[in-house]
């Protein structure tokens, strides 16, 4: 860990200070929209169109990569990142927000791509895992430290916008002088038949799917939930903070469990556990202690199955596939991130704010039911040269991440 930290501690660093920044226009904007009077669906739309940026940025940041090399991208990207936080309280409309949530999205997830083809360059086979791991610990301490800083502020100026704004502009040093001489090269994932993707892990792919509707309420509806249910700024901060601590505590028992255990019977487990304790939520409500239990619950729970998924989809696919299909199921972790705010946002507007909890437990209980049909229904499915090892792979990792690490049991 040492020898890794030593080696891309400037990368890492850059990659605080910028989730820092999403950390801060996640929670924030759905505070702020409250705020303007925006109505939930204006929200919802808001928060989905990150989601699409982060769709086409997938496709097209691979290309732009290797017209215009790493420095370049991370360059242009990371400063489009710094205008368009400021743009959010000089236009505070729904429309002109949600096309600023698209170029967000596109522009940090083709940050993602570019830095974490830097990591791992910098990593070898040896250590790649460890690179792997304390990048999704300073990713999510990032966001942790971004709710703190939005418990300091104002959220109706403008200063909490021009600090993360700062924080971004101030990330590009650190990661640029890490840049070697010799730009890395970039290797696009190969395509992957969605049809081979769904023969050989049908639960993987419908569970990426409803995951994604889940980290979407998390990330998006969170500050939107706690306002409606009557949370202090400070609570719903803390109750945003508990889901990302949650979420890096938990993935490395979960990943050990993942290793000695028929991943199914996890994957069933985790749901319920998950979906129960947001079905508690829905049916006892204003309880601050229970809404916080949840919330850190959920968080341990869905973040780990995100990369519990790929790594049982990889169980059953020949090795040259597992790159490809860890992007083809990222991908279709995004169509359900695009869709999430938006029904979040409907039952929310007929519900109340309880919606925001019905919609989680829905989903994670969905996830169980499936997981426990497919064990019905392929029993003795055989395993594809060895069981691979579970990565501690982040929710809002870039294809690069998601097939950095795809090594035998």
């Amino acid at each position: 860990m040492l020898q890794v930290l030593g080696s891309a501690w400037a990368l890492l660093l850059g990659m605080y200070l910028l989730m820092i920044g999403n950390g801060l226009q996640g929670t924030l904007l759905g505070l702020r929209g409250e705020i303007e009077a925006f109505s939930t669906l204006e929200i919802s739309v808001v928060m989905s169109a990150y989601f699409v940026g982060f769709l086409f940025a997938s496709r097209l940041a691979p290309l732009l990569i290797r017209r215009v090399g790493h420095v370049r991208v991370f360059s242009a990207l990371g400063s489009g990142i710094s205008a368009i936080l400021i743009l959010y309280p000089v236009l505070p409309e729904p429309w002109v927000w949600a096309l600023a949530r698209v170029a967000i999205g596109f522009c940090y997830c083709g940050v993602y791509i570019t830095a974490e083809s830097w990591l791992n360059d910098a990593a070898s086979n040896a250590n790649r895992g460890k690179a792997l791991s304390l990048y999704m610990a300073v990713q999510m301490g990032g966001i942790v430290t971004a709710q703190w800083l939005i418990s300091l502020n104002d959220v109706s100026g403008f200063v909490v916008f021009i600090i993360p704004s700062i924080l971004v502009s101030l990330s590009f040093a650190p990661a640029l002088l890490s840049a070697t001489q010799t730009t890395p090269q970039f290797a696009a994932t190969k395509a992957l038949r969605m049809r081979r993707l769904l023969e050989a892990s049908p639960l993987a792919c419908a569970g990426m799917f409803l995951l994604g509707s889940v980290f979407a309420a998390q990330f998006g509806m969170s500050a939107v939930y706690g306002t409606r249910a009557g949370l202090s700024e400070a609570q719903i901060t803390l109750m945003v903070s508990l889901t990302y601590v949650a979420a890096l505590v938990a993935q490395y028992p979960i990943g050990w469990l993942s290793d000695r255990m028929d991943r199914r019977v996890l994957i069933l487990g985790l749901s319920a556990l998950g979906g129960g304790i947001a079905l508690a939520a829905l049916l006892v409500p204003g309880q601050l202690w229970l809404i916080l239990v949840a919330a850190a619950v959920v968080g341990g729970t869905s973040n780990p199955l995100y990369a519990l998924l790929i790594a049982y989809a990889n169980d059953y696919l020949e090795r040259e596939e597992m790159a490809a299909a860890s992007g083809g199921l990222l991908f279709i972790n995004g169509l359900g991130a695009v869709a999430g705010p938006l029904i979040v946002g409907q039952v929310m507007e007929a519900a109340g704010a309880q919606g925001f909890w019905a919609i989680i437990a829905t989903v994670m209980l969905m996830l169980a039911a499936y997981a426990a049909w497919r064990m019905r229904a392929a029993p003795d499915k055989p395993i594809v040269d060895g069981k691979t090892a579970y990565a501690p792979i982040p929710a809002a990792a870039s294809p690069v991440a998601a097939s950095s690490e795809r090594t035998p049991a």
